[in-house]
């Protein structure tokens, strides 16, 4: 059934954190109703609206990374193409960046 996906562990890994964080969100939402704020989006967020703005844009900079991966290697003179474990160190911080202060 899964045999299409090239379940490598990054992938593995992120697929199984948005999953923990979507039941952890789940949770916390329930014992604790979040209220509105202002950070540095534009618009009044939840914690909810965060967790979805942080992920698209997680997932944007792995795509951004897997495609500029090449012409990094390239214009760095690196033997082989980055780690995508470098994309999804940045992703982590970007999350935590929109939930925190977003």
């Amino acid at each position: 059934m899964f045999g299409w996906m090239v379940w490598t562990l990054p992938v593995a890994i992120f697929f199984t954190v948005i999953a923990l964080m979507l039941i952890g969100m789940t949770v916390w939402e329930i014992r604790s109703p979040t209220i509105e704020r202002k950070g540095f989006l534009p618009m009044k967020t939840t914690r909810g609206d965060r967790l979805f703005v942080g992920l698209l844009g997680a997932a944007y900079i792995n795509l951004a990374f897997v495609g500029l991966a090449g012409w990094i290697a390239e214009r760095l003179g690196l033997v082989q193409e980055p780690s995508v474990w470098i994309g999804f160190v940045i992703s982590v911080f970007w999350l935590a960046l929109v939930m925190r202060k977003g």
